[in-house]
């Protein structure tokens, strides 16, 4: 006789479990935990419309080819097969869904299908505001979007293209058409958008919207670190501190997320819990990839090709038989979350998000940014963030590109924050004007950093009092015609080379302790980066600009800042150019502390 199919073994040692807990509902897809996965998340494509820094491992993923991916027929006869057995919700996933030419086409198919009660979509929201009309005339009924930024310039940084306000238009064009709650996935990691949490939340005051903040998770290529990851527990205390209020709901059953709202307000937040609580306990999802695989677990790296079985001309009883089997090998729960970092598993899109984050991701928090988020270039801001929000959904205005991004422009000027009382142009770097002090200790004939036996030491400012701090650093660089041009045309391979000197300009002054051995680690408030032009010369003008309350100063931290933006700005144009010059990093201005203030006027 023939020994058993490996598959019927597995689904013959499950079959126990099954009927002691009795239950009207497939036995293929219920695991031996007693979990009935009743939620299909169906990848339509791999490929996408963004190039998010992050997405991707660094060397880039190769493709499946297209006579290796699932054909519509082939997508509708699994969807057919999975709903037949109790499947009562499909997502639909990538890479980007919305750019799958039939992606609607798919939508109406399955919204025929009896007993299918929801049909989503997780989408980067480019294509959404076009498609979502015929979408939901085809039977779409939940919409979930992808978005880490509110701030233009960092969301073109990160996804190396255009189209934050197509993502807003798309937000906006599903609360229009009565989508409630839209939902908003927000992958949260330290360094790059922590410093919005707040700003994501206001969202929800007037808005239908539920904002889920992801904790970063790790899969292959985007080189994982515990340190990038922000707990549950740290967003929510982030949170509580400026809403107190804040309340808990009800968890639904299945639920992956732990849902929040501040009383008053329209919307809610809810936090995706994967690594630091996990809810493997109650996980009723399985995965299809592109190519045609089936995922038990999303962090499993265990995939079994229905493709193939179903284009040998399996039946659907052997279909069935080879689902069952891989449900039955289904784990209690995913490893935990430093074991999984080690795991081989596909890139996340390869699978379905788009949200992870690697070592080349932006390396500033950007906290600057928040100040305006819908006004990127150097425009002051007159109103709060939440009044500009609601002038946007409200007007559905779309703010103009900033003039610095065209390639036609004579001049670019480039600022994170222009206050007209405080320093909004760059001082000219020809100007030398001898340095002017004031204060009684203007100056110290001894080094504070040294101690009485000549060591390094760190100073003690422990008995110093707090006070307002404030210091003005600049730096040039000397780009040559070449490059010059390519940087004011905005033409420079890399990308925009004013926008990414900014970003690391902002990220260097955050984290100079960690550079400058004895420097004390400051809490800034505050911290402006502004490049200028000057056409004379075939230069960039950088001038770097901290605030902080302290009981130390923070004129190193703007020299930093300063100087790894000049240095940022260099390595943006060195393919260009070999003969490029970084100097002149000086500070301009100093006050607040002890000893007096400082001022290069």
């Amino acid at each position: 006789a023939a020994p058993p199919h490996p598959a019927t073994e597995d689904l013959s040692r499950q079959r126990p479990f099954l009927k002691e807990h009795v239950a009207p509902f497939s036995t293929f897809l219920t695991d031996n935990f007693g979990r009935q996965h009743n939620y299909l998340r169906i990848s339509l494509t791999e490929k996408c419309n963004l190039r998010c820094q992050y997405c991707m491992p660094e060397e880039g993923v190769p493709l499946t080819p297209k006579a290796d991916l699932l054909t519509t027929e082939e997508i509708l006869t699994l969807a057919r097969l999975f709903v037949k057995e109790g499947v009562d919700k499909i997502r639909l996933t990538g890479g980007e869904p919305l750019i799958r030419p039939d992606v609607v086409d798919i939508v109406a198919q399955l919204h025929w299908l009896e007993g299918l009660k929801t049909i989503g979509v997780t989408t980067n929201g480019i294509n959404l505001a076009r498609l979502l009309p015929a979408l939901q005339k085809a039977g779409l009924t939940a919409i979930n979007i992808s978005l880490d930024t509110l701030v233009p310039a960092k969301f073109e940084f990160i996804v190396r293209r255009k189209g934050f306000h197509k993502v807003m238009e798309g937000i906006h064009k599903a609360i229009e058409l009565g989508y409630s709650p839209v939902k908003v996935n927000c992958v949260v990691m330290r360094g790059l958008n922590e410093d919005e949490l707040l700003d994501f939340v206001t969202l929800t005051q007037g808005l239908p919207l539920d904002i889920r903040f992801i904790e970063y998770m790790p899969f292959d290529g985007n080189k994982w670190n515990f340190k990038k990851m922000v707990s549950y527990k740290e967003m929510l205390d982030t949170i509580r501190q400026q809403w107190p209020e804040l309340e808990k709901l009800p968890e639904e059953e299945c639920s992956t997320a732990k849902a929040f709202r501040i009383p008053g307000f329209l919307g809610q937040v809810s936090f995706i819990t994967s690594m630091s609580e996990h809810f493997c306990g109650t996980c009723n999802r399985l995965r299809i990839t592109a190519d045609g695989n089936l995922k038990v677990c999303l962090f499993g790296n265990s995939e079994v090709s229905l493709r193939d079985h179903l284009r040998a001309g399996a039946s659907e009883e052997e279909l069935l038989k080879i689902i069952g089997a891989a449900v039955g090998r289904k784990k209690p729960r995913h490893a935990g979350m430093f074991s999984i970092s080690q795991m081989k598993n596909r890139p996340m899109i390869l699978i379905e998000l788009f949200l992870l984050l690697q070592d080349s991701s932006p390396p500033a928090s950007l906290s600057i940014f928040s100040q305006d988020p819908l006004h990127v270039q150097g425009l002051r801001p007159t109103v709060s963030f939440s009044n500009q929000m609601a002038t946007f959904w409200k007007g559905r205005g779309i703010p103009q590109t900033p003039s610095w991004m065209g390639s036609g422009c004579p001049q670019r000027h480039y600022s994170s924050h222009a206050d007209s009382d405080t320093n909004s142009k760059c001082l000219s770097p020809g100007s030398r004007v001898p340095a002017a002090h004031s204060g009684p200790w203007s100056t110290s004939d001894q080094l504070t950093h040294v101690d009485s036996e000549g060591q390094a030491a760190m100073v003690d400012v422990g008995g110093k009092p707090d006070t307002e701090r404030v210091a003005v650093a600049s730096a040039v660089v000397l780009l040559g015609p070449v490059a010059f041009k390519l940087v004011q045309q905005n033409q420079l391979k890399k990308g925009d080379a004013l926008v990414v000197a900014q970003l690391a300009g902002i990220q260097a002054a955050k984290i100079t302790s960690q550079l400058i051995p004895l420097c004390h680690h400051v809490a800034l408030n505050h911290v402006q980066v502004q490049l200028e032009l000057d056409s004379s010369r075939h230069a960039a003008v950088i001038q770097a600009t901290c605030r902080a309350r302290g009981p130390t100063g923070v004129e190193m931290e703007a020299l930093t800042s300063a100087a790894v933006a000049a240095l940022t700005l260099y390595d943006m144009c060195k393919a260009v150019s070999r003969d490029i010059v970084v100097g002149e990093v000086k500070l301009i201005s100093k006050t607040g502390g002890q000893r007096g203030d400082f001022h290069r006027a």
